[in-house]
């Protein structure tokens, strides 16, 4: 496997590329979704709520929570995980960003 040379690119665009990689699963966006309407939640409601196996969600957390777009506390031998508010509100200005640009510069449809 190659090397990426992320510095050949600028901050914005290397944690948006990181941003949409971990999204790129559909697991990771649905344990999103979830954490999104329920505000919290403990790990065996995302199993039952997926339908995936405990150590398959536990890896798609792990990702979820590594790039920090959950956090959570361990409450006994249960984890609680809740959408970490400051990264989802710079993931928000990140990609609003992103695709207003696209109708800040299009002056005419290109074909």
């Amino acid at each position: 496997m190659g090397i990426t040379k992320t510095d050949l690119f600028t901050d914005e665009q290397n944690a948006i590329a990181q941003m949409a990689k971990v999204l790129g699963h559909p697991a990771r966006v649905a344990i999103l979704q979830f954490l999104v309407k329920s505000n919290t939640c403990i790990n065996g409601d995302l199993v039952q709520e997926l339908g995936l196996a405990q150590a398959t969600v536990s890896q798609h957390l792990r990702e979820l929570k590594e790039v920090g777009f959950i956090q959570g506390t361990i409450e006994g031998v249960s984890v609680c995980y809740c959408i970490n508010p400051a990264k989802w509100a710079e993931f928000s200005q990140l990609f609003g960003t992103f695709f207003e640009n696209y109708f800040i510069a299009q002056k005419s449809n290109c074909c």
